[in-house]
């Protein structure tokens, strides 16, 4: 693809270490929603009889649509600036999913095909440039549900590595003219952006920390200089900020290392124990933030409206809950399942993908116990980090009023830590590990002191241990 002349925000630079912002975990449950999935399908046309001469309409397959119990499909995006590591990155995973006795689909980047065939885009003029990123999106995703459809008819677990995804266009074209694409298609960020793909991995440009590795010898569509590359890193990373499942690999380790941790944020999401094959660096981090600041302090962000409701459980020591996430009135559901430890196993977190229907027939089994929370989440990136900004909203429990943490995942330590915070922000302290700080004890409505439901060890209330195998938070 050919850039644009959209300069970079100053202040923002890209990208650190494994970020996995939430995992999910293979079991039973996660089945049971998968049936009544398969035929919701998510169309996107101008009309459902197109006029002559225009574009045919297209589906989006939603997330998680598999026919066959006991069988996972689970779809991610490697994307990235050039020389990111995204062409070994995929012969790697697929080398070690088929290992594991999956069967792995590699979706080929359409760019490059259509590019490869004679397209240059700096001869394009405005009009056709725009509309050879739309008809690149529409090709994008018929090739995608080719292979998506492939998958849901496997009998094996399938996993399905798309070399970038239909969001990545937005990196390539002004955002006004991005919002007129998406609104005369009828497209919405919630169905593109966060339901379509279980996982996004954002492979970071080695002319972003590794410089010296950096070269375009090997790649017969790249020509990019390191500064160009740089920016199209940034623009890459920028299209995805705000889907629940982003992980960002950056250059802190050498190449090898740098494919293992890709690797293993594909295991933790899975709740695929990985033993000592590949070493877990990557741990939830939890900071209480005063008063705001003003919008204007920070770097581009998307912000999301959320709902979570707590459900009655199995048992004392098990959590479940609903969440509803979106922007515009445009949402995405998932159910949560937690059970405590095992035999000194680490937790494990069910994490199922729900129709509209499953949402709100599970509703019914709300817990009274708890009160409804409300929070904005801001999500950006910012000092080599992902972040997310939960800030709790009425109604809900006073102990929550004007509550505002900080999320983030990161293997640094020390001073490298501190220094890729947010300086905007009034932090006031770490809270990780807090008991105190569990969204699960804060929705209680009864007494912290004589509550039985109040999680006092903080690795039940929060997810946190030693070794991190399974991560939570959203």
């Amino acid at each position: 693809m050919a850039t644009t002349a959209n300069q970079l925000p100053p202040a923002v630079t890209l990208l650190n270490g494994q970020q996995s912002m939430m995992a999910t975990s293979n079991g039973q449950e996660q089945q049971q929603q998968q049936e009544k999935e398969q035929e919701q399908q998510v169309v996107i046309s101008k009309s459902t009889s197109p006029k002559p001469g225009a574009m045919p309409s297209l589906k989006l397959i939603k997330m998680g649509s598999v026919s066959q119990k006991e069988k996972r499909v689970y779809k991610i995006v490697l994307t990235g600036g050039p020389c990111g590591g995204k062409t070994t990155g995929q012969s790697r995973l697929c080398t070690f999913f088929e290992n594991l006795g999956w069967k792995v689909f590699r979706v080929p980047e359409t760019a490059t095909v259509l590019l490869s065939g004679g397209v240059k885009f700096s001869d394009l003029t405005e009009k056709e440039a725009y509309k050879f990123q739309e008809n690149l999106i529409r090709t994008m995703v018929q090739i995608e549900n080719t292979y998506f459809e492939l998958g849901n008819s496997s009998t094996r677990n399938c996993l399905i590595i798309c070399d970038r995804g239909v969001m990545d266009a937005s990196a390539y074209i002004s955002k006004d003219k991005w919002e007129k694409m998406m609104a005369g298609n009828k497209w919405n960020p919630v169905e593109m952006r966060d339901n379509r793909y279980n996982q996004i991995l954002h492979l970071v440009s080695a002319a972003n920390g590794a410089e010296d590795f950096y070269s375009t010898e090997d790649h017969a569509c790249r020509s990019e200089g390191v500064d160009l590359a740089r920016e199209l890193d940034y623009k890459s990373a920028a299209a995805w900020v705000g889907h629940p499942y982003f992980d960002v690999i950056d250059n802190s380790t050498n190449f090898e290392a740098k494919m293992n941790r890709m690797i293993e944020s594909v295991c933790q999401k899975l709740g695929i124990d990985i033993g000592d094959r590949l070493q877990a660096t990557s741990r939830k981090l939890k900071y209480l933030v005063a008063a705001l600041p003003a919008d204007s302090e920070f770097p581009p962000f998307q912000d999301f409206e959320v709902v979570h409701h707590y459900l009655q459980s199995a048992g004392p020591k098990v959590q479940a809950r609903l969440r509803k996430r979106g922007q515009k009135n445009h949402w995405s559901y998932i159910h949560t399942q937690r059970r405590p430890n095992v035999h000194g196993q680490t937790r494990i977190e069910v994490k199922t993908q729900l129709t509209h229907r499953d949402y709100m027939n599970l509703l019914a089994q709300r817990d009274d116990a708890h009160f409804t929370i409300y929070k904005k989440r801001r999500c950006f990136l910012i000092n080599n980090q992902y972040f997310q900004l939960d800030i709790y909203k009425e109604p809900g429990h006073p102990r929550c009023k004007g509550l505002v943490l900080l999320e983030t995942y990161s293997s640094l330590t020390g001073d490298a830590l501190k220094n890729c915070m947010p300086k905007f922000l009034n932090i006031v302290k770490e809270v990780t590990g807090d008991p105190d700080y569990s969204m699960f004890n804060l929705s209680l409505k009864e007494d912290w002191s004589i509550s039985k439901k109040f999680c006092r060890t903080a690795t039940h209330a929060n997810g946190v241990s030693s070794t991190p195998l399974v991560l939570n938070g959203q």
